[in-house]
């Protein structure tokens, strides 16, 4: 018998699979357009079904790549997955320039939002004082010193003065050496600068390998100014010496005003985790769309997720606004496949346990669905881990997959949002505004304390209602509206360790 409801999905033409929309139970007879289909065996929401024979060897093509090769014969019908499909990916490789980087066109687009214009001429999305910990070890301390200045100012935050006062704590920062140290000092350096950091106390311990006064040579000299420094073993009392300071911070940040401001002073993070068969569908194209909007009108994009690149990484060099930043985004995506070879280690080891259960079966898969969260922008610029974003066009940054430690990067770069698209779900959320974003009504239906918005109604409103949705809802967070991980208190960073710990 013939299902009524909508099935299946084929992402481009070319495509020797399709996507599995709703679950699809064995011998149930699907349609896509004219062709009618057979499952062979039950296929979960999200997974694939062949629209074609494969023998053992042929590329298996899903957004009209290839995703892998068929490691056994696949009839038409039969779910594709782990089973019968593995990576064709191996290591580092020669790029060259090529034509079929498509890039969007330059837009016009008047929106505006209200933010915190700051005075190196920078726009924030939030006003607020962080405690940033140079080492571990005085992470708990930095902790109970916002907590206790949250009470403090309770009136002014309630009041919307400020948007709070937040510690970010990590277990590093000691025991370090060379360009690992390098590495958490720059991160720190960067948070230390984001513009959504009203005032910033860098809370040090005084033995510690990250040694204050080296951190704020990496701060840039226009963001110096609303530094605090306190050595805890240095101090007589540190929470006493620590309140005043925050409290000089918090009566000069609410002084602030909200203005309006031009889409173009936005600075967003793209960021994926947790995703599954309907990301590369639904929430990381419509992201891909506002990426094209926001570069379009002026703004910055900021793409990273290095190994979440490979396998799909022609389309975006060949978007490379010149050959330098050809050669840098060519460079750093085989540096970053040598750090896996390195360790012994494939440069395929992904997708992760979730995006596995999710429909994802190889890495290019999973790539060619998580590099739309840039849609068709073209390539500016390319930065290191703890670097700053060039203002203006898409940035390639270089950290890794893991949410934490690619999140944190982003807002080290100076994103005061993070546009975060999960399939899974994940509560977590980082030292910006972190919206999540749903690629599937279940999650979105299950998870309404985790999502913000869903990007599954384009499969029912189509795009350009979901488009215009999805930026009535940035504009509103971005101008204040707190999102479901900010209601939560969940708040976090990570830093990417990389060498020996002494």
């Amino acid at each position: 018998m013939m299902s009524l409801q909508p099935a299946l999905i084929r992402v481009h033409s070319e495509d020797t699979v399709a996507v599995a929309l709703r679950p699809i139970a064995a011998g149930e007879q699907v349609a896509l357009g004219a062709e009618h289909f057979t499952a062979a065996v039950a296929i979960p929401q999200g997974h694939k079904l062949a629209l074609t024979t494969h023998a053992p060897g042929d590329t298996v093509r899903k957004y009209g790549q290839p995703i892998g090769r068929a490691t056994a014969a696949i009839a038409r019908g039969d779910h594709v997955h782990t089973h019968n499909l593995a990576t064709a990916l191996a290591g580092e490789l020669t790029y060259a320039p090529g034509s079929h980087g498509e890039v969007a066109p330059t837009q016009v687009n008047t929106t505006h939002w209200r933010g915190y214009l700051r005075s190196d001429g920078r726009a924030a999305t939030r006003n607020e004082i962080w405690v940033l910990p140079t080492v571990g070890c005085v992470g708990l301390t930095a902790e109970q010193i916002a907590r206790e200045a949250t009470v403090r100012h309770a009136n002014l935050i309630a009041a919307g003065r400020i948007d709070g006062i937040h510690a970010f704590s990590h277990p590093h920062g000691c025991s370090q050496l060379g360009d690992d140290l390098a590495g958490t000092r720059a991160v720190l350096a960067g948070l230390a600068a984001n513009p959504n950091a009203a005032g910033v106390l860098v809370l040090g311990l005084g033995c510690e390998s990250n040694q204050i006064d080296e951190l704020l040579t990496l701060v840039p000299e226009n963001a110096r100014g609303k530094l605090a420094t306190l050595s805890s073993q240095s101090a007589g009392d540190e929470l006493a010496e620590a309140a005043a300071l925050i409290d000089t911070m918090v009566a000069r940040a609410a002084t602030a005003e909200r203005v309006d401001l031009p889409l173009s002073a936005l600075v967003v993070g793209l960021k994926c985790g947790g995703s599954d068969g309907f990301s590369g569908l639904t929430a990381n194209p419509l992201l891909g769309r506002f990426a094209e909007t926001l570069a379009g009108a002026g703004g910055t994009p900021v793409l990273t997720e290095i190994p979440e690149i490979f396998g799909a990484e022609q389309a975006l060099l060949s978007r490379s606004i010149n050959a330098q930043v050809f050669d840098a985004a060519a460079g750093l995506i085989n540096r970053f496949k040598r750090y896996y070879l390195d360790q012994g280690l494939p440069v395929s080891e992904n997708p992760s346990p979730g995006n596995l259960a999710g429909g994802i079966t190889t890495l290019e898969e999973k790539s060619l669905g998580a590099v739309q969260k840039a849609g068709h922008v073209a390539l500016c610029s390319v930065i290191d881990y703890g670097q700053s974003a060039k203002p203006g066009g898409l940035v390639l940054l270089e950290a890794p997959g893991n949410d934490a430690i690619s999140s944190t990067a982003l807002a080290a770069a100076g994103a005061t949002m993070v546009l975060f698209t999960t399939g899974r779900g994940t509560p977590l959320g980082f030292p910006v505004p972190t919206v999540k974003v749903a690629s599937n009504h279940q999650l979105a239906a299950n998870k309404p304390h985790w999502i913000d918005f869903d990007a599954a109604m384009a499969l029912d409103d189509g795009q350009r209602a979901t488009d215009a949705a999805f930026l009535a809802r940035l504009v509103a967070i971005a101008s204040g509206e707190k999102t479901a991980a900010e209601r939560h208190g969940q708040r976090a960073i990570a830093i990417w360790r990389r060498g020996v710990t002494l």
